[in-house]
């Protein structure tokens, strides 16, 4: 029966995808490698244990929308807002360029023009895929290098739409004339962009029903109803189903849903996105391969040369440093799985015989094969290539005073901590490698300068020499390793603070040199067990032993014997606690026995302190006054009841 010759098949390939990726992991190999070995081992062209191709291919077309659906989802508005630059003028950029130079290089070879121009569509697209995984295991998707490819990447897949609709014009099978195409092609944007903005209205009322049935089932069903019905309507307008199914993955990252339907739907990312690397395994004839195997090293080579020059030109362009540049073009350098859409369409066209079919699958299954080699040589080569010479600033810092605090890396951790700085009137400075970061930030009046913050002199321009503190908060884990020891060489009594976000990373980073290394890992772990304590009413000191404790687990130090438990403490309700009398406090103008926090609430006041003196026990009928400060001591409920008396008197006016 032909189902069970079906299940014969999934049967044959999962088996063997199971054996290939359990070999791979043991050998360090990426999953997506493996995926494609196998395809290569058991597909027709290698042990034919799997001759009929087409179901596969089915479900490779299918592991393409899932794809575009899931990177969707990862996208929220505000990211794609923050990645618009990069997107916008990086990705056009990498690939006009490389389009135009592909184009020349293989008219040269003696092609025709458009069949040259056909060679440079597949040339231009890098994999979202591999580089994407590939950057999330080695947790590198929120540096600056990270940043700059996925920003090119996602043009690049806007891009495949208009390059299908372009293949059966330079084929010759289209007749229309450009104007034709160019009003079709528009009138079909005009149509997706009509979808996109009634689906904007409508997809957020459907998850939010299905969300609130608490019906798992209806989740799984209702995320993939939205991912292939977009898919069917985009493909019905002459576009590709992964356009679709990528709109529906943005509008769902819209809603508060995403992450929920991202976890429902992995399985069926997972699967359906090994189907596809399978299926192009089994493309490749390896006898065709063996045969031909200086020329598809020598076209893969050219390729990868191809796609990194434009790429590291179009990086830099971003007013990224030269270090930066290197690894996104490095990591750019391969052909993507869109390419491989293409190359079956011009197949299909008739701009590909079979000898040139083979050479492009051959050619592009290389460049993947060799991508996780050259994304893990990227930043051990940019620090020998740029190690000593670095990349000039904008304009130069102008300091008027030497700063105590150096910050390095201007996000979140960087902005916050500056602002206090600036109100605590204590004087900074701060290194980023963002230009578009930096310009907003000299705008606003902040001392920043622009750089690569690995280089000496960069690191002196900012005053690390003179400074007192070095914190650290970039995301790029072997930039900040050598952050830290040129810091360290350049100022021994530095007090170093490195955040990183895995705990993994304490111990690297503390021989670098490292006085205080905060993992965003650790503070989550930390602030759940202290609210936890709190809540259960234990003591104050029980709740810093925990916590010490919890760091010496966390952080690779000797850690003491654990005591026994103190489940009973929390049955103790003593609490001692403080507030603060802010400047508009109705309490301010009143002595305490007028307050009368006692009476109202059961708490005494143990203790007043004013300035560097300290009453205890305070003076009932001395008037409080603005900066005093409280202890308050009492059962636990009664200390929060005193709370929010007190707080209830903050709105009064004095």
């Amino acid at each position: 029966m032909p189902e069970l010759h079906f299940l014969h098949d999934m049967v044959v390939l999962f088996g063997a995808a199971l054996l290939v990726i359990a070999l791979s992991s043991r050998l360090q190999i990426p999953p997506v490698v493996g995926f494609l070995l196998t395809g290569m081992a058991v597909g027709p062209h290698g042990l034919a244990l799997i001759d009929d191709t087409h179901a596969v291919e089915v479900f490779a077309e299918l592991g393409v929308v899932f794809l575009l659906f899931i990177v969707g989802l990862e996208l929220s508005p505000s990211r794609l807002q923050r990645l618009g630059r990069i997107l916008l003028v990086g990705g056009s950029l990498q690939t006009s360029l490389t389009i135009v130079l592909a184009t020349g290089v293989v008219y040269l070879l003696g092609y025709t023009l458009r069949e040259s121009l056909y060679y440079s569509f597949l040339i231009a697209l890098s994999s979202t895929a591999i580089v994407l995984k590939l950057y999330s295991e080695r947790r590198e998707l929120e540096t600056p290098h990270g940043e700059a490819v996925m920003g090119i990447l996602l043009f690049q897949d806007f891009l495949i739409v208009p390059l299908l609709i372009v293949v059966p014009v330079l084929a010759g099978t289209d007749t229309a004339s450009p104007s034709e195409v160019a009003l079709r092609f528009g009138g079909g944007l005009l149509a997706v962009g009509l979808v996109f903005g009634v689906g904007r209205y409508i997809l957020p009322h459907f998850l939010h029903l299905i969300i609130h049935t608490r019906i798992r089932e209806l989740v799984v069903i209702g995320a993939l109803f939205a991912c292939l019905g977009s898919a069917l309507i985009t493909e019905s307008l002459g576009f590709s189903l992964a356009l679709g199914a990528f709109a529906a993955g943005l509008l769902i990252a819209e809603t508060d849903y995403r992450y929920q339907v991202l976890a429902e739907t992995a399985p069926f990312r997972d699967v359906f996105n090994s189907m596809f690397f399978i299926s192009v395994g089994m493309l490749l004839r390896l006898d065709f391969a063996l045969d031909n195997a200086g020329l598809i090293l020598a076209v893969g080579g050219i390729v990868m040369a191809l796609k990194a020059g434009p790429a590291l030109l179009a990086v830099k362009a971003l007013s990224f440093p030269s270090r930066t540049c290197l690894i996104a073009a490095l990591g750019l350098a391969q052909i993507s799985e869109f390419s491989f859409v293409l190359i079956q369409a011009g197949k299909g066209y008739g701009l590909l015989d079979e000898w040139h079919y083979q050479l492009s699958i051959a050619a592009s299954v290389l460049t993947m094969l060799l991508t996780p080699l050259f994304v893990v040589l990227a930043s051990p080569l940019a620090k020998k290539l740029f190690g000593t010479e670095g990349d000039a600033a904008t304009e130069d810092l102008e300091l008027h005073e030497p700063p105590q605090v150096v910050i390095f890396g201007f996000g979140p951790n960087g902005r916050h901590l500056a602002r206090v700085l600036k109100l605590e009137g204590i004087p900074y400075s701060i290194v980023d490698v963002n230009g578009r970061t930096v310009r907003e930030a000299r705008a606003q009046g902040e001392p920043i300068l622009f750089g690569d913050s690995t280089r000496r002199e960069i690191q002196e321009k900012a005053g690390i020499e003179e400074a007192l503190i070095g914190v650290f908060a970039i995301s790029d884990r072997t930039a900040l390793r050598d952050n830290v020891r040129l810091a360290r060489a350049l100022n021994p009594e530095l007090f170093i603070v490195a955040r990183t976000r895995y705990l993994t990373e304490f111990a690297d980073l503390r021989q670098c040199g490292a006085d205080a290394v905060v993992a965003e890992e650790f503070g989550s772990s930390a602030e759940i067990l202290r609210s936890v304590l709190i809540h259960l009413h234990m003591p104050g000191n029980v709740i810093r032993a925990e916590m010490h404790r919890l760091r010496q687990e966390a952080y690779p130090q000797a850690s003491q014997p654990a005591p026994a438990a103190l489940a009973a403490l929390s049955k103790i309700q003593i609490r001692i606690d403080t507030f603060l009398l802010g400047t508009d406090h109705g309490g301010a103008d009143k002595t305490l026995s007028e307050l009368d926090l006692q009476g109202r609430t059961g708490v005494r006041v143990v203790a007043q302190a004013r300035g560097d003196g300290i009453a205890a026990p305070p003076d009932q009928n001395t008037r409080l006054a603005p900066g005093d400060v409280l202890v308050l001591a009492g059962p636990h409920e009664a200390v929060e009841q005193a709370f929010r008396y007190l707080e209830d008197h903050a709105a009064d006016q004095k």
